[in-house]
């Protein structure tokens, strides 16, 4: 079994069970579900594609608000240009994908778009993005004005400084926190399967 369908799984099953017992703990209040990633990163493409529709089908969406937060291992240089860990289309689908989920902001809505777009990604064929908007029913428009006008790379300034803010900071992505702390104690390694923070 290769090392990423271990791990996933393990990442998906520990933040069910954190849902799950503060579900009973705290019937009255949501649960906050933060996934930190970056859209080129296959660990990261295949925990959405595989894994995060759990959250939907599992019906933990009623006691859970799912957060994407598509910035993962990116780098903000002191004159403000944004450098991706897997180039330049890795920052521009982050783009695209912030801006998604600033329009629909409910992840109900965003997250068919998003999915889309990663499992292009996973079959790297992620320049066909655009089909997505035709497969989920959502109007390219709004996606692409907010990406041409700039607004996409404000959110991902946005995003670069939750991400950076993250305590404890994030070692690898998908990073994923409950209620602002992270889940588990996964542990991953080159040979393992994570995009690992680069310093």
């Amino acid at each position: 079994m290769a090392a990423s369908s271990r791990i996933l799984p393990r990442i998906l099953a520990a933040s069910t069970l954190v849902l799950i017992s503060l579900s009973t703990a705290c019937a009255a209040r949501r649960v906050s579900v933060s996934v930190y990633y970056e859209t080129l990163c296959p660990f990261c493409s295949g925990f959405v594609v595989n894994d995060l529709p759990r959250i939907f089908r599992d019906g933990l969406s009623s006691i859970a608000d799912l957060r994407l937060v598509p910035f993962g291992n990116g780098r903000v240089s002191p004159n403000g240009s944004i450098t991706c860990q897997h180039g330049e289309e890795e920052c521009q689908l982050n783009s695209i994908e912030a801006c998604a989920i600033r329009l629909w902001p409910d992840a109900q809505h965003y997250f068919p778009f998003i999915h889309c777009i990663e499992h292009l990604a996973l079959d790297q064929k992620w320049n066909a993005w655009q089909s997505c908007f035709q497969e989920t029913g959502l109007p390219p428009q709004p996606v692409v004005d907010c990406y041409n006008s700039g607004y996409g790379r404000q959110l991902q300034l946005q995003y670069a400084a939750e991400t950076n803010a993250l305590q404890p900071p994030h070692q690898f992505v998908p990073w994923v926190t409950v209620n602002g702390r992270p889940i588990g104690d996964v542990s991953c390694s080159f040979s393992e399967d994570c995009c690992l923070v680069l310093h």
